[in-house]
């Protein structure tokens, strides 16, 4: 077990309070993982996240990617390392609306210095409505 895997474990114990940026934001936390994968269950406030045009705002789509993706690379991170997104890029397939979304994020390749992880956000009734991939630097413990 890593401080990664042992904070994972924690976010799933009930009664678990998140930290202040995740209630703000209303990102929730995840519903289940597993070595190299993450993956949870999120519903937009109807009226808060909303656009002109009842769509979602995208700028929120990409935080929830940071926030699956860095979960991801937290089911691999060595022990001995903290990590930092250096790229994060998302890609708008379909219109998020006013539904629940399945977000998905496994984790693509690791070496040393990098652990490259991917999202995938589907609708309820499977249509893919973004794809999201980041690249998470290894930084060792005492040196951020």
């Amino acid at each position: 077990m890593t401080w990664a895997t042992e904070r994972l474990r924690e976010i799933m114990t009930p009664g678990f309070v998140p930290p202040h940026i995740v209630r703000r934001l209303g990102l929730g936390l995840l519903d289940d993982w597993g070595p190299g994968w993450v993956r949870k269950e999120w519903r937009p406030d109807a009226e808060d996240l909303k656009m002109a045009d009842g769509s979602v705002f995208g700028g929120y789509i990409s935080a929830l990617a940071d926030q699956v993706l860095a979960f991801a690379a937290m089911t691999v991170v060595p022990d001995d390392c903290w990590y930092r997104t250096t790229d994060l890029q998302v890609r708008f397939v379909k219109v998020s609306r006013n539904h629940p979304l399945r977000i998905e994020g496994r984790v693509l390749a690791f070496t040393r210095r990098l652990i490259t992880v991917e999202a995938d956000f589907h609708r309820p009734d499977g249509v893919l409505v973004a794809k999201a991939s980041a690249q998470q630097i290894l930084l060792p413990k005492g040196k951020t």
